[in-house]
């Protein structure tokens, strides 16, 4: 394979490990990002300091590029749709894209696909939200932007009001669930589609963001597979090429419900990079650059631990403990390259593996807390 250029939107930690998988397979990658600091500037051999939101910016680095892909979703679509006009792959596809972009646009696929999802209305401003309050409790969510756990809002009732989103949103009824899962699909420009097998979402009380995951998930053989099976439904459905993560619920009477999806790798693959005979990066690789995707089996169970940055520090970071948590065998970390910390920031993970799902779990447990990123 010739010295392809690869050009990636954005240039933070998702963008790192594209880079790092991507080293094995020759190419010239080159990325845009508006921090010039961003994780991935000392890595890549071309780095463009300039917003993928900004249309002209966009289209000015793609004409640079022979195929193109994503580490965010929100980039400009319309720059991406000239350039595919042009001749540049792009992977996600500009029309996959514009879909996932709009958190109501996705709802509405959804439905028009027969894909499960949660109940829904679109709002379009603050006055339908007070006309649809018999529909709370429910998760209010911003059609476009959110991110991290950012966008999102928890309203039971008329009380909740003052904290609610302005201007166009989905207001999603809340789903009593058993459990939050995700399914990891690629899908190469031939069309050939692969899972890695289902991992288990626990969430931080506070954050909305992942607080660990679990690999395997521990769910019950016949709800794996309908995982997989409606996963590589809303695959093939929204034309992927790369990586489509669904996320999911199992819901108390034992259904599953699809939550959102991201066209990209994501936090709940990390673990892929250790655990898997694949990583979610490289997989990614080879579903836009046309090759066999990989194998996904396992090698063992796995937990993912997120590095947030401690409350009550901001500045530079400092890894304290960091010595104590390697002593452990099988813990792996993968820092983002990230200088500075503030609170809750994602500065990196650790993979922790060992033979079994009760011996994984303990192992984790001893070694969350130890590591800790201060100023």
């Amino acid at each position: 394979m010739k010295n392809l250029r690869l050009g990636i939107l954005g240039g933070g930690q998702l963008g790192r490990m594209l880079i790092q998988a991507g080293l094995d397979f020759n190419l010239h990658v080159r990325v845009l990002d508006p921090d010039e600091n961003a994780p991935c500037r000392y890595l890549c051999e071309e780095f463009v300091h300039g917003d993928f939101k900004d249309y002209d910016t966009v289209y000015a680095f793609g004409k640079g590029c022979e195929v193109l892909t994503i580490e965010i979703e929100h980039v400009n679509v319309e720059a991406l749709f000239q350039l595919e006009k042009e001749g540049v792959q792009v992977y996600p596809t500009p029309a996959s894209l514009k879909t996932i972009q709009d958190k109501g646009l996705q709802k509405e696929f959804f439905q028009q696909n027969f894909i499960p999802t949660a109940e829904y209305r679109l709002l379009k401003d603050t006055a339908a939200l007070e006309a649809n309050l018999d529909f709370l409790p429910a998760f209010q969510k911003l059609r476009r932007g959110g991110y991290d756990g950012n966008g999102v809002v928890r309203l039971s009732s008329a009380s909740d009001m003052p904290k609610a989103f302005q201007g166009p949103t989905v207001l999603e009824k809340l789903v009593p669930f058993e459990r939050e899962i995700s399914v990891i699909c690629a899908r190469n420009t031939k069309g050939e589609v692969k899972a890695f097998p289902v991992v288990e979402q626990v969430m931080h009380p506070e954050h909305n963001l992942v607080d660990f995951l679990l690999a395997p998930a521990q769910i019950a053989y016949k709800l794996q597979r309908l995982a997989i099976e409606i996963a590589t439904h809303v695959t093939t459905s929204l034309d992927i090429v790369g990586l489509l993560a669904v996320e999911m619920f199992v819901t108390q009477d034992g259904q599953i419900l699809v939550n959102e999806v991201a066209p990209r790798p994501h936090n709940s693959g990390h673990h892929t990079m250790k655990a898997n005979a694949t990583s979610q990066f490289e997989q990614h690789l080879r579903a836009i650059l046309g090759l066999p995707l990989g194998d996904t089996e396992p090698h063992c169970p796995a937990v993912l631990l997120n590095l947030l940055g401690e409350a009550g520090y901001s500045g530079q970071a400092v890894y304290e403990g960091l010595g104590e948590t390697l002593q452990e065998p099988g813990v792996h970390l993968h820092l983002y390259g990230k200088k500075f910390t503030r609170p809750h920031r994602k500065m990196g993970h650790l993979t922790v593996l060992a033979p079994t799902i009760d011996e994984v779990k303990q192992k984790a447990e001893r070694v969350k807390n130890i590591l800790k990123i201060i100023a």
